[in-house]
């Protein structure tokens, strides 16, 4: 069956795996109207729930990485207080789930949620509770990352944030925020600690910054995977009859498999990709590169893993075996457990996508 024929409730009911999903850019528009009224928050631009969700949209397709990140001013000035990043946790967690996604690594920065008094521990013990919940509810398995915000220098207080709360459902540690300007290699002491505790790390890069923020997050930070790693295709030269030349920094990406975390329209919205049609996510997938399909921020960007997974088989033709495919590179690259990978793999995946084209 052609991919561009794939019923929608086919590619929802698909099980899905996502490693790259921001909870403070998947909230739900009427829950922040509410957290806002609640915190006697009023610089929400409206309190009605559909224009509210466009104007994050429109916020956030301005083709720069710093004016997308504008938009998370106002989620984030919601979830303050326990109770409400218990609640965004859970609905973030629900919402995946019922969008067909088994595994989730969600991610979140402690150090943003801390303006109402809340200590870092509190902060991620309030989240981890909401993943619980839905997890309890609706069977999903939640993997929790801490980022560090590359702007600031509170990177080693969140590393050793990320390995107190390692048994407790945290899986990895992270860097975001501008990435031009901010190399990884500024927060070396934390991705040195993160190395000693034998403990994960992923790392924001080349995204909107080129080859120079693969490499260091590769050769000096330690990282497993890349989040969105999209310019990695710098380092790619497709000939004009269609052989390809890889580059060293792309050659070892490729042999090592190191997961790539891309984000398509989320790629296109912070200007990494021209266009969905010219997202490098094919030519990395037919070349073979640990390519994963991910949201970053569903609020943000309007996305579901349901909706990026349509919008790839219309671009590019993809079915089932590619998304079957693409689900196994995220679930073999999760931090989770292997043990508990293999079961998703062997008791959850593979009979899923088997039962859909029976």
């Amino acid at each position: 069956m052609p991919a561009a024929e794939i019923p929608a409730e086919t590619i929802r009911r698909a099980p899905k795996v996502v490693l790259h999903d921001h909870l403070d850019g998947g909230l739900r528009p009427p829950t922040v109207i509410e957290l806002a009224r609640e915190a006697g928050y009023d610089g929400l631009p409206t309190a009605d729930a559909d224009d509210l969700g466009r104007w994050f949209t429109r916020g956030a397709n301005r083709r720069r990485l710093e004016l997308y990140l504008e938009t998370f001013a106002h989620t984030v000035a919601v979830m303050q207080t326990p109770e409400a990043l218990t609640r965004v946790a859970a609905e973030a967690a629900e919402d995946l789930a019922a969008d067909g996604v088994v595994y989730a690594e969600i991610r979140f920065a402690p150090e943003l949620h801390t303006e109402r008094g809340l200590s870092l521990d509190h902060v991620v013990e309030a989240v981890l509770a909401g993943f619980r919940l839905a997890a309890a509810r609706t069977g999903i398995v939640v993997g929790t990352l801490l980022t560090a915000m590359r702007t600031a220098a509170r990177s080693l207080e969140i590393a050793e944030l990320a390995v107190r709360h390692r048994d407790s459902g945290v899986v990895g540690f992270d860097i975001a925020g501008a990435e031009a300007g901010y190399p990884p290699t500024r927060h070396l002491d934390a991705f040195q600690l993160i190395e000693r505790e034998n403990f994960h790390i992923t790392i924001h890069a080349g995204e909107s910054f080129g080859l120079p923020s693969i490499w260091q997050a590769l050769q000096w930070c330690g990282a497993e995977r890349l989040g969105h790693g999209v310019r990695i295709v710098d380092d790619i030269t497709v000939e004009p009859g269609g052989d390809v030349r890889l580059g060293r920094l792309a050659g070892l990406v490729r042999d090592r498999r190191i997961p790539l975390e891309m984000c398509p329209t989320s790629n296109v919205h912070t200007g990494a990709a021209p266009s969905l049609e010219r997202h490098p996510v094919d030519l990395l997938r037919r070349l073979r590169f640990r390519v994963t399909v991910n949201t970053d921020n569903r609020l943000m960007s309007n996305v579901t893993m349901s909706s990026e997974f349509a919008a790839l088989s219309e671009a590019f033709g993809f079915g089932l075996d590619e998304m079957q495919w693409l689900t196994l590179n995220a679930i073999k690259s999760a931090f989770w457990p292997f043990d508990e990978r293999l079961r998703l793999i062997n008791d959850v995946i593979k009979p899923g996508y088997a039962a859909l084209v029976r």
